[in-house]
């Protein structure tokens, strides 16, 4: 079990990984980050990534799974989505929900330098950091 703080530090040692931070997906802020921002600025990348998580996670396309019977959803994680990527030509963008006990409104969003990083590799990492992650 890891706080914020450590949490963060323990992502940017990913291999590849530029830069990292904790958003709330309802308000867009970014509630900690560590490394480089993509252009230099979390604050913004925090709320662009905020918009494209709560349009996923929030639309129909993504949730059919979410209707099935209880013999189908066995072993699912509690949300919809897991995990949003972006590919761009220089780097990836991976955004994955965290579980909480309260509104579980955060999720952890990394930038990867594309030639550095691990695509795989980062997403069990990032799978197991917000795992291990309390938030109070």
């Amino acid at each position: 079990m890891s706080g914020i703080d450590a949490c963060l530090s323990e992502a940017l040692a990913i291999p590849g990984v530029r830069g990292a931070s904790l958003v709330d997906w309802t308000t867009g802020l970014a509630l900690g980050a560590v490394g480089e921002g993509p252009n230099h600025d979390h604050e913004t990348a925090a709320a662009e990534a905020a918009e494209l998580a709560r349009l996923t996670f929030e639309s129909s396309a993504f949730t059919q799974a979410e209707q099935a019977g209880p013999a189908e959803r066995a072993g699912q994680a509690d949300g919809p989505v897991e995990d949003l990527i972006v590919t761009a030509r220089g780097g990836y963008h991976l955004i994955r929900f965290v579980e909480t006990a309260f509104d579980s409104s955060v999720f952890l969003y990394l930038w990867l330098d594309r030639a550095e990083a691990n695509l795989a590799v980062a997403r069990f990492r990032l799978r197991d950091l917000t795992a291990g992650l309390v938030l109070s």
